[in-house]
This record gives C-alpha cells, sequence and structure tokens, in this order.
C-alpha cells in the first residue's frame, strides 16, 4: 500500500489546472493586500535569514511562495529548509544551521533540556483538533483505555508525544504500560497501514492525509487533553542581534494569515500545489486550522508550555527539569512599544520583562 501523504482525485492534469488557477487568485490578492501594507524597510537586517518550516507551517508557506520576506528584505538572502517534523527542526536551528522556524509544543522542551541555544519568539493560537491518536478502522480498541499494552507509533519529541502523554493520563495508563515506536511520520503511516502498530499519534497535515486515504477511526483528538500549541523559535543571535526582524516577521506572518482566512478557496490550492497534497487533504486540515495571527508569549501559554515540560520530566524523557520562561524572549521595557499589538489578549497593555 501506497505510503504517500494523500491519493489523488482527480485526474492529473485537470488537477494542476485547478491549483494554477487558485494559486493565480491567490497571487493576485497577495500582490494587492502587500501593495496596500507599502511595509517600510528595515533597517540593520542581517544579510542572511535561514528558515526552516513544515508542511504544516501555512503561514511560512504562503511568506515563501510569493517572496514576500525577500521583496521586505531586499539586503537578506532568506533560505527555506523544509523538515518533516519539529525535532528535526530544532536540531537544525541548535546546530546554528537556521536562525527562525515553527514548531509544536514538545520540540522545543526537548531541545531546552537537552541544552540547546534557542529563543521562543512567537506563538500561534492552540489548534487542539489539529493533531489526534488513530486506530485502524477495523480495530478493535474503542476507548483510550484500550492502549494498554499495545503499539503506538508516535514522533519522539513531537506534539504528539504530549497529546498520547496526555491520553493516558486521562485513561489512567502507565506510560510504562505501552509499547512506543517511535518513527518518523512516513514511516509510521507504513506501519499503520501494515498493522504493525496498534494505533498512531499524529498531526496534521499528515492525520487528513491518512483521514482521507484510509478512513481510520479517531480514538481522540487533542481537544480537552492538549492545546496542541505552535511555536515561533529562533536562535539567540538573531534575537541579540535583530530584534527588529522579529517584528518584522510578525507582521508578515500576521498579514499571511488574514489572507489565508479571508481567501480561503485560493489559500488551499496555493499550498496543495506547492506541497503535492490533493486539495482535498489541504482543505481538510486549514478546516481545522483557527485564525492564527502570531503573538509573544503572554503568561498563560508560558504556563501551559511550563506543564508540558513538566510532564515530560515526571517520565524521565528529558534529563533534566527546565524552566520554560528562561528562555522565552521578549523585547525590552524600551522596544515594547513596537510590539504591542503583538501582545496576546492576556497581557494587553502590559509591558514584558526585558529581554534574555
Amino acid at each position: 500500500m501506497s505510503t504517500s501523504l494523500s491519493r489523488p482525485r482527480f485526474n492529473r492534469g485537470r488537477r494542476q489546472a485547478l491549483q494554477l488557477l487558485g494559486t493565480t487568485a491567490f497571487s493576485w490578492a497577495l500582490a494587492a493586500h502587500y501593495a496596500q501594507a507599502q511595509p517600510a524597510a528595515v533597517a540593520g537586517a542581517p544579510a542572511q535569514l535561514r528558515i526552516g518550516y513544515q508542511k504544516s507551517a501555512v503561514n511560512l508557506v504562503v511568506l515563501k511562495q510569493h517572496g514576500v520576506l525577500e521583496k521586505r528584505l531586499p539586503q537578506t538572502k532568506v533560505s527555506w529548509l523544509e523538515f518533516p517534523a519539529g525535532p528535526q527542526l530544532l536540531e537544525a536551528l541548535s546546530a546554528g544551521s537556521l536562525d527562525f522556524g515553527l514548531t509544536g509544543d514538545s520540540p522545543p522542551v526537548f531541545a531546552q533540556a537537552a541544552g540547546k541555544e534557542l529563543r521562543y519568539v512567537g506563538a500561534e493560537p492552540p489548534k487542539p483538533e489539529s493533531s489526534a491518536i488513530l486506530v485502524p478502522a477495523d480495530s478493535p480498541l474503542q476507548s483510550l483505555a484500550d492502549l494498554k499494552g499495545k503499539r503506538i507509533a508516535l514522533q519522539k519529541g513531537s506534539s504528539a508525544h504530549y497529546l498520547l502523554v496526555r491520553a493516558l493520563d486521562k485513561a489512567g495508563i502507565a506510560w510504562t504500560d505501552i509499547q512506543p515506536v517511535y518513527l518518523a511520520p512516513a514511516d509510521a503511516r507504513a506501519a499503520f497501514e501494515r498493522k504493525s502498530v496498534d494505533a498512531w499519534a499524529i498531526w496534521d497535515p499528515y492525520y487528513a492525509a491518512t483521514e482521507l486515504s484510509i478512513h481510520p477511526r479517531v480514538l481522540s483528538s487533542g481537544e480537552g487533553l492538549t492545546g496542541n500549541n505552535s511555536f515561533y523559535l529562533a536562535s539567540r543571535g538573531l534575537v541579540e542581534r535583530h530584534p527588529q526582524l522579529i517584528k518584522v516577521l510578525f507582521e508578515e506572518l500576521t498579514r499571511a494569515d488574514q489572507l489565508v482566512q479571508s481567501s480561503r478557496q485560493e489559500a488551499v490550492q496555493l499550498l496543495a500545489a506547492f506541497s503535492g497534497l490533493d486539495a482535498s487533504v489541504v482543505s481538510r486540515f486549514i478546516g481545522r486550522r483557527p485564525s492564527s495571527p502570531t503573538t509573544l508569549l503572554g503568561p498563560a501559554i508560558v504556563a501551559d508550555q511550563q506543564r508540558v515540560a513538566d510532564a515530560f520530566f515526571r517520565l524521565g524523557v528529558i534529563p533534566r527539569q527546565v524552566r520554560v520562561a528562561d528562555i522565552v524572549w521578549q523585547p525590552s521595557p524600551a522596544e515594547y512599544a513596537g510590539y504591542a499589538q503583538f501582545a496576546t489578549p492576556a497581557t494587553p497593555g502590559q509591558a514584558p520583562a526585558a529581554k534574555l
């Protein structure tokens, strides 16, 4: 059986024509949107900016596909690198191969526990419906309690890892009472289709692709278990030497999200053309994704992320306890006025602590 993310529903020519039409319409909308915005030039921009992204990083993909940052930062060489999951992306960031990227909640915890140099700089709203624990359609497993003793595929250190931790907690099952099978998404999909694992904890768009192609049952989504938060991470050097660039990134990412929300069908076609995913898959995972402007990390989201870190430490999965707030970047009080529009709703008008 195929392990690709999706199976085409249209013949190739028709699908490509639809994608081209949607991409062209979206390009026109994007061009008009940015013409109206007339962003100012950025003083002191870096010579290079290396951005890591995944297929699910909708706002980053919009910026990449239309060269928005290249236009906004003409003096900067912008490079884009794709990763299958957050742990691999943060490994590259901590090794000095990246400057900026987006991951789920768990990868930064593992990176911080390993002593990696990185900073939380921004966040998107929770997306609890965008991850799930799947079982085959004919599986005898009917509830989370049935996971005891079972083989469960997941990417170690990913947001799906924390989803599974929370699911087991809810069911009263100890981590030692399951058999975790640590696999990257493509390998996990293959194992799931072969039924060499009993369940699979996964996120979009892999979740949506599997849902539409082989019709598994959803044992549980993240709703009520985890916020499935998304974070923008940056190198320490970037935030210390070019803090003004973070504001530019926030502005453009938020503009891209506004356009995705207002031109949903065109955005679906753009993302399908970029990723190679069927438009129905993209539509499914975009439909589960709320409006996602980029904001600074407020106290509530830092506290939520601390719960993620504490859960992994209690399990002995990370080697030491970490304090998430220690690596949360914030603009200094003097700079804060420029970032006030990006404050989280929990802290309107309140200047955060000085930057690290």
